[in-house]
């Protein structure tokens, strides 16, 4: 399937791009569904040529499901593109309003298939009632927190299971580490890493991250004749800044935002808004957040 060329009355230097984290600014990560009202905005804010590109750990499957099948529905127009980056830039699509484009993987980039089929396993036999295995993911190896889990029971699990998984890299010859940040450019001595989430683990190369996300979304827009005069990430998460680094370091205008500051927000040669700077107070966070932001900027630029 091709995918559309971007109509024509879409800018070639839009005032805005968006780069999003999908869980938290998008997603609820307690019901991991994305609110109508969220949807309703970005079909308004692409298909008025603000490029919307999803910069993400999940997997295409999951994208196509839980928001592009939605954006689709809601009545997104013909010629309009969104881009989506997924399992952290090892896999990548476009689609509009007929569905999917081309799905990419860099198969460079993915776990050893042995150890893969070794952690469905362990999961199955010993951490089922807490997470399952992610069957979607085609790089990454990913566990995620059953819904009927309470986040503390889960958390309590996930340092198990991650010092587990840690142990099986080792005995597969693999070297890794368990990180809570990747910095762009880092020199980092492991091959791949585990990177915990508050309702995940993702078990994956250390080459990936949201930084080449916003590498593969600058190249994306590129291609279709697209530089935007300024950008916008969005994540809920330290390793999310990844993205605003990657474009401040490349020359290109950006502010990020933070849908749950309260990991600690960094100091940065960029500027960095919370759901404060809209009024909102500490308890507004993940996709009440995104949300919010999403609201302001498609009444600042589509009305």
């Amino acid at each position: 399937m091709t995918v559309d060329t971007p109509a024509a009355t879409h800018p070639a230097a839009p005032a805005l791009a968006l780069l999003l984290d999908v869980d938290g600014p998008v997603a609820s990560p307690v019901t991991r569904d994305v609110k109508p009202e969220i949807i309703a905005d970005l079909v308004k804010l692409a298909s008025a040529g603000i490029p919307v590109i999803f910069n993400t750990g999940r997997s295409d499957a999951f994208i196509r499901e839980q928001v592009m099948a939605p954006m689709i529905a809601a009545g997104m127009p013909a010629g309009t593109v969104v881009h989506a980056i997924c399992e952290k830039g090892a896999v990548w699509f476009s689609y509009t309003s007929v569905g999917a484009g081309p799905i990419h993987v860099d198969h460079e980039l993915a776990v050893p298939k042995a150890y893969g089929d070794d952690i469905r396993r362990m999961v199955a036999e010993d951490y089922a009632t807490h997470m399952f295995f992610d069957e979607t993911k085609r790089a990454m190896v990913s566990v995620e927190q059953q819904l009927d889990v309470t986040s503390e029971d889960y958390l309590a699990e996930q340092k198990l299971f991650d010092a587990d998984a840690l142990e099986l890299l080792a005995r597969h010859g693999l070297a890794a580490a368990l990180v809570d940040r990747h910095e762009p450019g880092s020199d980092d001595a492991a091959d791949y890493r585990l990177d915990p989430t508050i309702i995940s683990t993702d078990i994956e190369s250390i080459r990936l991250g949201k930084d080449l996300g916003a590498s593969r979304a600058v190249e994306l827009l590129a291609a279709q004749g697209i530089t935007p005069k300024a950008w916008r990430t969005v994540g809920d998460s330290r390793t999310d800044y990844a993205m605003a680094d990657w474009l401040h370091y490349n020359d290109h205008v950006v502010q990020h935002i933070d849908v749950r500051p309260a990991d600690g927000v960094p100091t940065k040669p960029y500027d960095i808004l919370t759901a404060a700077d809209l009024g909102f107070g500490e308890e507004t966070i993940h996709d009440d957040a995104g949300g919010a932001f999403l609201r302001s900027w498609r009444e600042a630029l589509v009305g």
